[in-house]
């Protein structure tokens, strides 16, 4: 991570905020309530409810909220499908950063490798400040774990990833995500700052699926 960008988090964990100055986007209005509801583009459900995590590989929040989510969509597995987006500002300074982790998200997602490694990325880009923003640096770190690099580059210059990552800054404007980790479930969105902090989002997701 850029010096500066560490001095902010660090500052912002310091503070007691729930979202990073990187993670936040003031732009995009707030509403009120524990939960905001906001309207679904996507289709009408057909059997299974879907939740849409939003996240960034840089947030702490997110990292946090990695295995409480895991085991709650494990708990949920008959009725829930869960999705994970990442989070792409577009305009804000870390544009570019996201941009790089998002396509590393969506060629694991292409490879089928995202269940076993998204924990490991958190790792190493938060812990370790493992550069996985370009094609270079993230085959790097795709051969540390275990990956085929011929396949990863593969998937990582694929048409489906270019637009999948294209597409990612688009959906944070159209779900209105103002706060990272933000989930979503039928409409209803969940985050820190309204639900309890990370450790009180599952709880809130158990209300909206039950």
């Amino acid at each position: 991570m850029k010096p500066l960008l560490r001095t902010a988090v660090l500052a912002a964990v310091a503070s007691g905020l729930l979202v990073t100055p990187a993670a936040a986007a003031p732009e995009v209005p707030h509403d009120g309530g524990l939960v905001g509801r906001i309207d679904h583009p996507g289709p009408v459900r057909a059997v299974k409810q879907e939740a849409v995590e939003f996240f960034w590989y840089d947030c702490g929040h997110s990292q946090e909220l990695e295995l409480p989510l895991e085991r709650w969509a494990e708990k949920h597995r008959a009725d829930v499908t869960l999705r994970r987006v990442p989070a792409v500002w577009v305009g804000s300074p870390e544009e570019q950063v996201q941009r790089g982790h998002a396509r590393l998200f969506y060629t694991l997602e292409q490879l089928g490798q995202v269940d076993r490694l998204q924990l490991a990325v958190f790792r190493a880009v938060r812990e370790r400040e493992t550069d996985v923003t370009t094609e270079e640096t993230a085959t790097a770190w795709a051969l540390t774990a275990g990956l085929d690099p011929d396949a990863f580059r593969a998937a990582y210059r694929s048409h489906a990833v270019e637009q999948a990552t294209e597409a990612a800054g688009g959906l944070m404007t159209r779900y209105r995500v103002d706060e990272l980790p933000t989930v979503l479930v039928q409409g209803e969105r969940v985050r820190p700052s309204r639900d309890g902090g990370v450790a009180g989002m599952p709880a809130a997701l158990d209300r909206l699926v039950d």
